[in-house]
């Protein structure tokens, strides 16, 4: 456990995350908002440990700006702001939701609320279905609905999904929070009308390595080379590789790498009724009484 290296991290994701909920992004790109927030991440000695989703409306999670996007957002929108900080591939991951329309004030409102009530319970021992259940009981007395099949997780070096889930609402099957674990906790709220969980949707703009093993074309394996010394495991974006190399041939090798299984794609997640949805995020390690927040 490096517990420096994590608090580390939590710091510079924290404050990325406030000058994030702060910001008027009207009018702006979806490419400026992703750039901008990582910029910012680097500028104070983060490296990112994701790109920037920055998903819109009823997308709950997953997607990033294209090269160049040229989607705007506008007042009506709701913008869930997920970013991950690591130092040396330990992980601080958080998330705000922004919206400018009082329609999706209660979303966002009760997204922060469930997670408050979820992190102060959380200490070493605690199980993972009581912090589902507490999730889910503070959304509902809003008639909202928790997103059932998106939850937190452990983390690992190097690693954002260690393996452990934290969900978003009572489940059977559960763990004990360890003070040797560090954990992300995220609720994502939807309205009365959503059904409540996600579906796959067809963009896929967010990678990572899986293999290193070669292929017969040398481009693609270079690519692999190239992803693996900048973002070892860790998700990637096309555009972080488009810095590189020309985006048509960025788009092909990656294609070939999918196919070959050597690299995986992430695709958006849609809630499935098309509801808005709201998420807040925090990273937290247990300990005997309480937790270190990383990203308060």
């Amino acid at each position: 456990m490096q517990l420096d290296d994590y608090i580390k991290a939590g710091k510079i994701a924290s404050e990325v995350r406030e000058l994030a909920r702060a910001k008027d992004w009207v009018g702006k790109t979806l490419y400026e908002i992703c750039e901008t927030v990582e910029s910012e991440i680097q500028s104070r000695g983060g490296k990112c440990a994701f790109p920037v989703n920055a998903s819109l409306n009823e997308i709950a999670a997953h997607y990033t700006a294209e090269p160049n996007d040229p989607k705007v957002l506008t007042s009506s929108d709701l913008i869930k702001i997920d970013l991950g900080v690591q130092i040396n591939g330990y992980i601080a991951d958080t998330a705000v939701s922004v919206s400018y329309d009082p329609q999706s004030a209660i979303l966002v409102e009760t997204a922060e609320e469930a997670l408050k009530a979820a992190m102060a319970m959380v200490k070493e021992g605690t199980k993972s279905s009581e912090i589902g259940k507490t999730i889910q009981k503070t959304v509902m007395q809003y008639n909202l609905k928790p997103i059932a099949n998106l939850s937190g997780h452990s983390l690992e070096q190097y690693t954002i999904h260690a393996g452990k889930s934290i969900p978003n609402m009572w489940s059977i099957g559960s763990f004990a929070l360890s003070t040797k674990e560090a954990y992300a906790c995220e609720p994502f709220v939807t309205t009365s009308k959503g059904l409540g969980f996600v579906r796959e949707g067809k963009t896929r703009n967010i990678f990572g390595l899986v293999s290193r093993k070669k292929t017969k074309n040398e481009n693609a394996n270079k690519l692999v080379d190239f992803i693996w010394d900048n973002f070892n495991t860790l998700p990637f974006a096309l555009r972080w590789i488009t810095k590189s190399y020309e985006e048509k041939e960025a788009r092909t090798l990656l294609e070939e790498l999918i196919k070959n299984k050597i690299v995986r794609a992430y695709p958006v997640l849609n809630e499935a009724n098309s509801q808005r949805v709201a998420q807040a995020e925090h990273t937290f390690i247990p300990t005997a009484t309480s937790a270190i927040v990383t990203t308060l």
